[in-house]
């Protein structure tokens, strides 16, 4: 899987938890969950849970603290992948 790929599934996975939507129609890997999506925190779970489920993956507490970005959590992502 391609990291643009890997970035229009993950983009299906925030669409629902994304309140700016300007925002979310211009995402790029440098697109803030919280600061510019307005994802709350709480949701910032939902959508690991989300990714988790969508790549088949486990992501621990310490990855999911990192996970503030697209670009991070692409490289999470792909990390987690290549392990399998």
């Amino acid at each position: 899987m391609d990291r643009q790929e890997l970035i229009a599934r993950l983009r299906v996975i925030i669409k629902p938890f994304a309140t700016n939507t300007e925002a979310f129609e211009n995402l790029t890997e440098e697109t803030d969950f919280i600061k510019d999506l307005n994802i709350n925190s709480a949701n910032l779970v939902d959508i690991v849970l989300d990714i988790e489920e969508n790549f088949d993956v486990v992501i621990d507490n310490a990855d999911m603290e990192r996970m503030l970005d697209v670009k991070t959590a692409v490289e999470i992502i792909e990390t987690k992948l290549a392990e399998k």
